[in-house]
């Protein structure tokens, strides 16, 4: 029986960010088997026609960083004009009394969420496990919702009472996080090429688990063949720690517990200075740049432009739903270039760069050599943005438009060929049902 076959049909511009990056006008986009046929003009076929008249084809978009249980607690007083710290504070109680049906559903809503608004494959950073959750919740959560998933298994040793920054309650063991960091890989790692899950080892941050911790994780983490993830360097609170606790700054401290190199990405990176920018360039260190969230926070302006022209691996991150507090991945793009502009000029970047890092970047910094293009032979992750609208009406470059004034939420998604939204709705589950779920236990987590 021969392989379902999806021709994505006649797009304004197909933006394949193969290595010429190239866009097709009038482009065709063929999905068989999982991965691109090909990718031209007037393409044949004898499968499904997906029109695509007016509308702009990308590569799914890559979110590298992400808390997708805090879609439970958006907008909570107290802590919705806290700097970091202030504000990790006011939240943590609040997360420690999440269980796993709550882990379930938060991640449900936020990779909807990102479906919604054209991401295909997206990281999490789940470092707290009260009363029973485990990783496992958000994994099945995403194997439900149908989004490339790469859970990171996160974990905090360093409670009040030793110094840190946590509440004693959601603290663990430091062999039992161990132990569990090899049951999760163990039984949902998957290395193979077009995989739809891979796990990562992720302690918090510096200010939540002790040296020899991060130490241990990068020797299991190599031990097992999995990437490395942590928060740093995201605001003059977290260098001022570092400084104080470690005696050097975040990048020091990175490489002197072996997190630096390829299989390594970092969160946020608002401070680096030049000689950590520099580090990450030579080494091949990732960065995942949050500036919605660096921007809600107050942490200031990552040096993207920096990084870029230094080499560094700089990919996309929408970063909690209770420090967004949305979860738009199109909208990080358009954020990400503006900030660059604020702070270097009009010509710091442009449309087509961020959605290189939207894209390629942030597929190259979770290590998918087969995703982040269109491409004969890559993984069939697409997205398809109506240009019809009112958002982009009298545009002159579709692609322009689609960050500059374009609409914020995809009209199809495609990922592994399969069809995860269908004219701007989800079709893998039923949304407004798990929306009202959601708020039931919000409220219950109010009362």
């Amino acid at each position: 029986m021969p392989e379902k076959e999806i021709q994505i049909r006649g797009a304004a511009a197909v933006v394949t960010m193969d290595g010429a990056r190239r866009e097709i006008s009038g482009g065709d986009v063929l999905l068989r088997g999982g991965v691109v046929a090909a990718v031209g003009q007037g393409l044949a076929t004898t499968g499904e026609v997906v029109e695509a008249a007016g509308c702009v084809v990308t590569p799914g978009l890559v979110n590298t960083h992400h808390h997708l249980y805090q879609t439970l607690t958006r907008a909570v007083p107290g802590g919705q004009d806290a700097l970091l710290f202030g504000w990790l504070k006011t939240l943590y109680p609040i997360w420690g009394r999440f269980g796993p049906e709550e882990m379930f559903v938060s991640a449900q809503v936020g990779l909807a969420e990102l479906a919604l608004s054209g991401c295909t494959m997206t990281s999490d950073h789940l470092y707290l496990f009260p009363n029973g959750a485990r990783l496992d919740d958000t994994i099945a959560a995403a194997a439900e919702v149908g989004l490339r998933f790469h859970p990171t298994r996160g974990a905090m040793s360093i409670g009040e009472s030793a110094g840190g920054l946590p509440p004693d309650a959601l603290v663990e063991r430091e062999a039992a996080i161990l132990e569990d960091c090899i049951r999760v890989v163990d039984a949902f790692h998957d290395p193979r090429e077009g995989a739809m899950v891979r796990v990562g080892l992720a302690p918090c941050s510096p200010f939540s688990v002790s040296r020899e911790l991060m130490r241990d994780a990068a020797v299991l983490a190599r031990d097992k063949g999995v990437m490395l993830h942590t928060h740093l360097a995201e605001n003059d609170e977290d260098i001022a720690y570092s400084l104080a606790q470690f005696g050097c700054r975040p990048g020091q401290y990175a490489e002197d517990l072996g997190w630096t190199g390829a299989d390594v990405w970092h969160a946020h990176c608002v401070k680096l200075d030049g000689s950590e920018i520099e580090l990450f360039g030579r080494s091949g260190t990732g960065v995942a740049h949050c500036p919605c969230s660096n921007c809600r926070l107050g942490s200031g302006i990552a040096p993207v432009r920096a990084m870029r022209d230094a080499g560094v691996k700089v990919g996309l991150g929408v970063d909690g739903s209770a420090s967004n507090d949305a979860g738009s991945l199109i909208g990080e793009a358009r954020q990400a270039m503006l900030l660059q502009r604020v702070a270097k000029g009009a010509d710091a970047m442009g449309v087509r760069e961020a959605l290189e890092i939207a894209t390629l970047g942030g597929a190259r910094v979770l290590g998918r050599d087969d995703c982040g293009s269109l491409e004969p032979g890559k993984r069939a992750d697409v997205a398809v943005w109506d240009m019809t609208g009112v958002e982009a009406a009298g545009s002159w470059d579709p692609v322009g438009a689609l960050l500059l004034c374009g609409p914020a939420r995809v009209r199809h998604l495609f990922v592994e060929g399969r069809q995860v939204v269908r004219d701007g709705a989800m079709v893998t589950i039923d949304l407004p049902r798990v929306v009202e779920r959601q708020n039931r236990l919000a409220a219950r987590l109010m009362g």
